[in-house]
């Protein structure tokens, strides 16, 4: 049995009449009351393709689970698929879907007074809300992700879900044929699995891997190959050890490991939400991690893969040259990553590593030599200034130049800007300014992808910047910046913005600011005032009312 007083307690609760009457009645037999009770929390849904998968995933969780003398408890959560609510108003149902899932976890699992959990999960906020709860309750866990969709394809062409937004802005721009249009649409997703580049998902399944929660490998896997389905099972029989030999999350979630997550999320050239999501996670496991910490390591690290949606290549391409694993390794024998950081196997991170070459393979140009890295430097810049006091996130890769200053295009929506977009009313040297869509103005910090993507469409991914307090997807790229802090609902300076004013984005010297002296910007603060909420009643006003800053995770607490 598990070395731990809540695991204790779950054992006398059990073998009280009541509990066992009702435990009877879900398949326990007399044996069964001394074996420890695992929760197996799925994210099972039709919804989208990335979570379909995930029920034969639990199911062979739980037989491995069942055959190694523990008890599986079925469970699900929800999620949201941010690439179906992409552009609406149910987008701001996406962030705040991530408390949701970190709520009902550790409802259940606390609830029922489990000794462990095995979290499945796949779309974008599967991952991050799995984890807060995984870090706040401190029960032995382990994560397992549903896995990648491999690549459409479309005329000669590797297809994710962003090449369906940028063909919108192409067709706009009468820069592809309506026939294409469709064509493209209807191949981008051949099947089951999360969107299949460097996008948030991967990106977060990575850094889990990175972290120790989840086995090695098993974050780049497809979700329709077999090694998926094996990995799920082994992940089962790896949580049952863990119980037996006491290892919980905080013993692997320390400041270290969130080092070493940061630094292959650099590395792999992963999604902005990485920096929102990993300060989340730090808070729940009560580590002092800041945001400033990102761009610490980001001069520390270079860009070694070349992957969508800046590069050329999907998930799926990188998983067979090595995945993780490999980047990994390259990072551990130039002193970039802890090593003795420990996994939910009970091993040091530089065991798991023993074993894998220390360069990658000649004969390929997925995974970069350290010598010829994509980028010199990390791509997620932390930028500050008069418009940024808190900070905000700036992803540079796949740019021409780092820098732009041009005039304000103010809008109050992302519906707004979409609209300016389209109508093809924003010009080479803008800097399209989206506000009052960050945690509380949303509320619920809606993705970006939709104007971002139109605008590379219309060939002006290089030429335009947008800011928002708003968040972007994975897939975004260009002159981009997001997490702006403090958000103009809580009256942060880019809510005291007008149009036509001069803002600089500088990723190389980590700056964002606005050409006003102190002064008016102190006499426009004076004449701000807060709008009244969108939402007064259900659980987008209670994130509204509760929701932290961006620069600190943007959590409920």
């Amino acid at each position: 049995m598990p070395h731990n007083d809540r695991s204790r307690a779950t054992t006398e609760g059990v073998r009280r009449t009541p509990n066992r009457a009702m435990l009877r009645a879900v398949g326990f037999d007399d044996e069964d009351f001394d074996k420890p009770v695992v929760g197996v929390a799925s994210g099972f849904s039709t919804i989208t393709p990335c979570n379909i998968k995930l029920g034969d995933l639990a199911r062979r969780a739980e037989e491995a689970i069942y055959g190694n003398d523990a008890m599986p408890q079925y469970f699900g959560t929800i999620t949201i698929s941010d690439g179906i609510s992409m552009g609406t108003e149910g987008m701001k149902y996406s962030l705040v879907s991530r408390e949701v899932i970190a709520d009902s976890i550790e409802t259940v699992c606390q609830g029922q007074s489990m000794d462990g959990v095995i979290a499945l999960g796949g779309c974008d906020k599967n991952m991050p809300g799995a984890m807060i709860a995984i870090a706040r309750m401190n029960i032995p866990a382990i994560f397992v992700y549903g896995g990648t969709t491999k690549p459409g394809w479309y005329k000669g062409e590797d297809l994710t879900i962003v090449s369906a937004f940028e063909a919108v802005g192409q067709y706009q721009a009468h820069k592809l044929a309506e026939e294409d249009l469709v064509g493209v649409e209807k191949s981008a997703c051949p099947g089951a699995g999360s969107c299949g580049g460097m996008f948030t998902a991967n990106t977060m399944s990575s850094a889990f891997e990175a972290m120790g929660l989840s086995l090695p490998g098993s974050s780049t896997m497809a979700a329709e190959d077999a090694e998926k389905a094996k990995s799920a099972e082994e992940s089962g029989e790896v949580l049952v050890r863990a119980i037996e030999q006491g290892i919980r999350p905080r013993d692997l979630l320390t400041r270290e490991a969130f080092e070493n997550a940061i630094a292959v999320v650099m590395a792999i050239g992963g999604s902005t939400n990485a920096v929102l999501h990993l300060l989340a996670i730090a808070d729940a496991a009560e580590v002092d991690l800041a945001i400033d910490d990102f761009e610490r390591i980001r001069h520390q690290v270079p860009v070694l893969c070349d992957l969508k949606p800046s590069g050329r290549y999907v998930t799926t391409d990188f998983h067979h040259v090595g995945g993780i694993p490999q980047v990994m390794k390259m990072l551990l024998v130039r002193g970039l990553l802890h090593g003795h950081c420990r996994t939910i196997r009970g091993t040091t991170l530089a065991e798991e590593l023993a074993e894998v070459p220390a360069d990658p393979e000649p004969d390929q140009d997925i995974i970069r030599p350290f010598s010829d890295p994509v980028y010199p430097r990390g791509h997620l810049a932390i930028l500050k200034g008069n418009l940024a006091p808190e900070g905000a996130v700036a992803k540079v890769s796949g740019l021409k130049t780092h820098t732009i200053t041009g005039p304000a295009r103010v809008f109050d929506s992302e519906d707004a800007a979409m609209e300016a977009i389209e109508a093809q009313q924003i010009r080479a040297g803008d800097v399209v300014v989206i506000r009052y869509e960050g945690p509380r103005g949303g509320p619920g910090m809606r993705e970006m992808l939709g104007p971002t993507s139109a605008l590379v469409g219309q060939g002006l991914g290089d030429s335009v910047g947008l800011i928002t307090d708003g968040r972007f997807s994975g897939g975004t790229y260009g002159m981009v910046v997001g997490h702006v802090a403090p958000e103009a609902a809580v009256g942060g300076p880019i809510g005291l913005l007008q149009e036509g004013d001069r803002i600089t984005i500088d990723a190389d010297q980590q700056r964002l600011a606005v050409d006003l002296d102190d002064a008016e910007l102190e006499r426009r603060r004076q004449e701000w005032q807060p709008r009244a909420p969108r939402y007064t009643r259900g659980i987008l006003a209670k994130y509204a009312h509760l929701a932290g800053s961006a620069s600190a995770g943007a959590t409920t607490g």
